[in-house]
């Protein structure tokens, strides 16, 4: 038991933790994001630094890393922890994702906010609730055109829709990491509530400078 969970703990961390947006923009631009817009190596200032194309293949990219932790994390529980709960092996996979894309460890430890590894990994975890928030996410965003609003309404809605949308077990600390991973993404989201209150936040098609 303690073995798989090291085992999906460290594979899960580094696969979160691949910085996909920087190295997109260090490839095709030559470039570093850390150095351009808000500073941020996730989608949203990738598309607004580096084009559609790439802020695109960014959020699938990291929304596929987040995929593939918990698909390994259910795999290596289910072949070194059969009679651990499957879905708690698939939660410390998420979770792990998350920290690792959030705190990544070649980059310092200076990551992006995880709403897009967020996706992927309850994609699989608890697909229905996904789906219904990454709604919720694309709604907002067509109303407000902020992505952070979007982001923060779409992780607060998710867990609501994991509660009546996941059927069979639901052990406490799957339920747990739901919670846990909406928060932290909320929480990472601080500097935009800041400025959503203050009406200086952009909107989507709009550069920013800083």
């Amino acid at each position: 038991m303690v073995l798989a969970i090291l085992l999906i703990a460290v594979v899960a961390y580094l696969l979160g933790s691949v910085p996909t947006g920087y190295l997109l923009i260090r490839f095709f631009r030559h470039q570093d994001i850390r150095q351009a817009g808000s500073g941020n190596i996730g989608a949203t200032n990738v598309l607004r630094s580096g084009g559609k194309g790439l802020g695109a293949a960014t959020f699938l990219l990291d929304m596929l890393k987040g995929c593939s932790a918990v698909w390994l994390g259910a795999l290596l529980g289910g072949l070194l922890a059969p009679a651990a709960a499957p879905r708690n092996m698939m939660a410390l996979a998420a979770l792990l994702a998350v920290l690792g894309h959030i705190f990544p460890v070649w980059l310092r430890f200076k990551g992006g906010k995880g709403v897009s590894t967020s996706f992927g990994v309850f994609l699989v975890a608890a697909p229905l609730g996904a789906l219904a928030a990454i709604a919720v996410f694309a709604v907002v965003l067509a109303i407000s055109r902020y992505v952070s609003l979007a982001s923060i309404l779409g992780a607060a809605s998710f867990p609501v829709f994991a509660c009546f949308l996941v059927h069979g077990p639901r052990p406490p600390f799957f339920i747990a990491v739901q919670i846990a991973v909406a928060l932290i993404i909320i929480v990472k989201h601080h500097q935009n509530i800041s400025r959503l209150l203050a009406g200086t936040e952009s909107r989507l098609g709009r550069r920013r400078s800083a």
